[in-house]
């Protein structure tokens, strides 16, 4: 009898925000029941409401072989320039980790590189066995409802993990530098407590903007947490 490809799909949420974790989620499903993820709707997290992906979430979980979850916080994305490692290659480790706990056979990955082959064999580069496929595509979560999966996974934990930040700290917008929310809210943070918080990256150009305006003369790092 042969035996069935376990087949799994790769992606992460939060690359972007200044605010919150990144996190990176890796889906498996045996070959034969992955028809189960276009039957129950699974698409791009993007193009679903927070609802939708956490009702979601629970079924692909219900229905999964197995999954994997990695949470790389704020500060963990920040010393990754002391190592002088890029964004781009915290990711490959931190799907490289994924993939070695799983296994699978097939892999499909959201490529995070400009050239999304370099990132495949990157990524393949750090395994610890050799799976038969490694599938590296831009915009792989519109493309393959497998990884559509993991985007939704790793999407909708982003999600609680902002709403918990939400309801201790208030309204911090959706974390992006681009909503006016989330950068009123580090303003107010860091100019009356005198640092930044925790959870915000302190990397990312639009912290080191609001520290120009709010610290002045002040050095800086004397306001990291």
């Amino acid at each position: 009898m042969k035996k069935a490809n376990l087949v799994c799909g790769i992606d992460e949420a939060g690359r972007g925000p200044v605010i919150g974790p990144l996190v990176i989620c890796g889906v498996c499903f045996n070959e034969s029941k992955i028809t189960i993820l276009k039957e129950i709707g699974v698409r791009d997290s993007k193009k679903l409401s927070p609802k939708k992906r956490a009702q979601l979430t629970q079924i692909i979980k219900q229905n999964c072989h197995s999954f994997e979850v990695i949470i790389v916080s704020a500060k963990e994305i920040d010393n990754r320039e002391k190592d002088k490692i890029t964004l781009n290659r915290l990711e490959e480790l931190k799907m490289a980790e994924i993939i070695n706990k799983l296994q699978p056979d097939v892999i499909y990955v959201d490529a995070a590189d400009v050239n999304e082959k370099r990132f495949g064999n990157a990524i393949k580069m750090l395994l610890h066995y050799k799976p038969t496929n490694i599938i590296s595509k831009h915009r792989a979560d519109d493309i393959y409802p497998i990884v559509s999966a993991a985007s939704i996974i790793a999407k909708d934990t982003r999600d609680t993990i902002i709403d918990k930040l939400k309801q201790k700290y208030g309204d911090i917008g959706s974390g992006y530098p681009s909503d006016k929310r989330t950068t009123d809210f580090l303003k107010q943070w860091i100019r009356k407590n005198k640092k930044v918080p925790y959870f915000v990256r302190t990397t990312w150009e639009t912290t080191k903007k609001i520290l120009r305006e709010e610290v002045g003369s002040k050095k800086i790092t004397d306001y990291f947490d």
